[in-house]
């Protein structure tokens, strides 16, 4: 079976109106907007209507990145929906997302590497475009985190927002597209980022949500080591997969959870700042959201031309991280 390339077609994202700013939090916790700038690097953040789904924030995402690729729903062989926040534990949120683009040939499946769900969706989404069982699939990362967020917990409220990214894989031209990845886990530090309550092993119950346990717990700490170290190791395994050096990347495009960490894994890789899209300080942390927002906007912004080499790195709850080395295979007018 020949092995293709496989690059991205199509790209586009979707967020909430509503606008969660720092001054906004301090009403609701105890905090500082100079206290949330001066350790995550947010400003503001968006958040969802209690009626809008992470199915509704995703097939808005999906359309338009339809419509850039030039596809109709029914072209689509595959769906994968990131995510950490689904519309329910099953169906898939996937499914329904079919269902909304009438989407009428394509088989869907949800995935659960949190933050680092966008880059594990685009290397199994390509993997089965690559191998020639599928020509286009549809991988889509989208959160509804204000959903499952202690809002009276000022250490994990004032870092995390809504939205939805969306791409399509298909074919490209030889040397284009994904030229090589990284994914990895560690199950044995799970509990530093979790949602406790909610599934098999912590069912809803009067007690489960006296406890507060169907909302995100994190240690903070533990999670900054594991992000800073993590994103300068997959980062440079990426890098050595593709045969390519630091001063090979044209742009970095990191998950979007913390200035700081992004700040610490940039001098850890020697990587000028204008090599790096940052959108945090409008949108928070996305989860599986993050990074394909960033690339619609930096593709838009035109940070992107064909021929530079992207690299994606995440990192997430699991705990997982992931990276992705892709040479733009788009034409400049095409973006």
């Amino acid at each position: 079976m020949k092995n293709y390339s496989v690059g991205i077609s199509g790209v586009g994202s979707f967020v909430p109106e509503n606008i969660l700013t720092n001054y906004d939090l301090m009403k609701m916790v105890d905090t500082s907007n100079e206290w949330i700038v001066e350790r995550t690097g947010i400003r503001e953040r968006r958040i969802g209507s209690k009626d809008i789904s992470t199915s509704d924030l995703g097939t808005e995402a999906a359309k338009r990145a339809l419509k850039d690729a030039n596809l109709k729903p029914e072209d689509i062989d595959l769906i994968i929906v990131a995510t950490i926040t689904p519309d329910h534990l099953f169906p898939s949120t996937a499914c329904i997302i079919q269902d909304n683009l009438k989407a009428t040939n394509a088989a869907a499946m949800d995935i659960n590497a949190a933050c680092t769900g966008f880059v594990y969706g685009i290397v199994t989404g390509a993997s089965f475009v690559k191998s020639g069982m599928y020509d286009r699939v549809l991988v889509i990362g989208g959160e509804n985190l204000s959903k499952i967020i202690d809002w009276k917990d000022r250490n994990t409220c004032v870092l995390f927002g809504d939205g939805a990214g969306a791409c399509v894989l298909e074919r490209c031209d030889e040397g284009y597209g994904i030229l090589s990845y990284e994914l990895g886990s560690d199950g044995e530090n799970r509990q530093v980022l979790i949602q406790p309550g909610g599934g098999s092993k912590i069912p809803a119950s009067m007690e489960s949500i006296e406890d507060n346990l169907h909302t995100l717990k994190m240690d903070g700490r533990e999670v900054f080591k594991f992000a800073v170290r993590t994103m300068e190791r997959t980062s440079k395994v990426a890098l050595e997969r593709a045969n390519l050096q630091v001063e090979d990347i044209d742009l970095l495009i990191p998950h979007q959870a913390n200035i700081r960490i992004i700040d610490a894994a940039r001098k850890k890789l020697d990587l000028p700042m204008d090599r790096i899209y940052v959108n945090l300080d409008r949108y928070g942390n996305m989860s599986s959201a993050s990074i394909p927002v960033a690339l619609d906007e930096a593709i838009r912004d035109k940070k992107i031309k064909k021929g530079d080499n992207i690299l994606f790195a995440g990192f997430g709850a699991g705990l997982t991280w992931g990276s992705l080395i892709l040479k733009w295979n788009k034409e400049e007018d095409n973006v």
